[in-house]
């Protein structure tokens, strides 16, 4: 851990300040020009090493939802005036030719650069995203067409998806092994819908997969996160740990916690101190653990990284003492490693245990995790 026991030493004080100069003046302005296909619309699923777009590549509806997402949140922070309009011209392109192009309800997995239908997977992690993206376009104007279609897709998963086990299926067709992934990315999206509509439905919402995690998700007595499940929510063996999503949910009980007064507190510290036992020697997490606390793959990927920041920003949130230097720190990992690329706004996506790149295209899904990171942080570490 020697590296990032010298993070202190490395621009922690104002890393937030350079992170938001760093997405407001090359990230935003990248993604929604050369990341736009001005001809066939919607946003590109990738960029080339050398910052050009991949417009070969099929656009993935989670892609689509999570830049929507994106240059709707930097509106509505105020970091880019821009954003609210590239937000719904995003939001078209989606809902015109992702959501039911053949016919049957619901939104399909992937789109060809041109706008047809390359996969009809109905994919519930996908959905989770539509939602989150809707939610949050919805919280910039509070527009009752974009509620409506928060309203159609919530009808959507209840009678389409949702599983008697509890929780919701992987997709349509329905796929084994159930997931907690897309779990919980609909308890994130549910916690964002509340805060764009104030509607307490969505509270209970949230309560039932808070539920869900309690009495399934989480093992209580390894504190860990499990991955892969039957469909009676019991764990497939060897139970696979991936620590981000250990630090992702910390922030998403804050949140719950937030919207509910329920308390999460324990929870919260248990999952952090077992994410942190899965980190290499810079300190960044790494993808994949078991539920002993030993590291089954040595690579890392940069969004267990923002994940780690918005855990510990969560923790300062709830007044834990020393919880904002440990945030600082984590951005700084992420600064170093992920983002100091040679395309301005662009990013490292994985590397292996040696440090080295072990994707050589810039994927669009990232900055959903940075740009939330980085505006988490600015609300409660500035």
């Amino acid at each position: 851990m020697a590296e990032a026991e010298s993070v202190a030493a490395g621009g922690a004080a104002d890393v937030v300040a350079r992170l938001k100069r760093r997405i407001t003046d090359h990230a935003l302005p990248l993604w929604s020009t050369v990341g736009w296909d001005g001809t066939a619309g919607g946003f590109v699923d990738r960029l080339h090493a050398d910052g050009s777009p991949d417009r070969a590549a099929p656009r993935r509806l989670l892609v689509q939802a999570r830049q929507i997402y994106c240059y709707a949140k930097a509106a509505q922070m105020g970091w880019y005036p821009e954003g609210r309009a590239i937000a719904l011209k995003g939001l078209d392109y989606m809902l015109a030719k992702a959501k039911a192009p053949d016919g049957r309800p619901g939104f399909v997995f992937s789109l060809t650069p041109e706008g047809g239908v390359h996969d009809p997977l109905r994919d519930t992690y996908g959905h989770a995203f539509v939602l989150l993206a809707l939610a949050t376009a919805y919280g910039l104007d509070q527009d009752a067409q974009i509620r409506a279609e928060i309203d159609a897709l919530l009808s959507f998963l209840d009678t389409q998806l949702r599983s008697p086990h509890g929780g919701f299926q992987e997709g349509l067709p329905p796929s084994m092994p159930r997931r907690q992934n897309p779990q919980m990315h609909l308890f994130e999206a549910m916690i964002a819908c509340f805060d764009a509509t104030h509607d307490l439905s969505f509270q209970n919402r949230a309560g039932d997969f808070f539920a869900l995690f309690l009495a399934n998700l989480y093992d209580k007595q390894t504190r860990t996160l499990s991955e892969y499940f039957e469909e009676d929510w019991s764990r497939i063996p060897p139970v696979s740990v991936e620590p981000g999503h250990l630090a992702e949910w910390v922030w998403l009980l804050k949140g719950f916690e937030r919207i509910t007064g329920c308390p999460t507190g324990r929870p919260r510290g248990e999952l952090l101190a077992s994410a942190l036992r899965y980190r290499d020697v810079t300190g960044c997490l790494i993808d994949e653990g078991d539920a002993e606390g030993n590291i089954r793959r040595h690579t890392r990927r940069l969004w267990p990284q923002s994940e780690l920041a918005k855990a510990w920003i969560a923790q300062a949130e709830s007044g834990e003492s020393g919880a904002a230097d440990e945030a600082r720190a984590a951005l700084v990992l992420l600064e170093r490693h992920y983002l100091s690329h040679p395309v301005a706004g662009g990013w490292y996506d994985q590397f292996d245990g040696d440090g080295n790149s072990l994707i050589a295209t810039i994927p669009a899904s990232s900055f959903y995790h940075v740009l939330c990171a980085v505006t988490e942080a600015e609300q409660v570490l500035s």
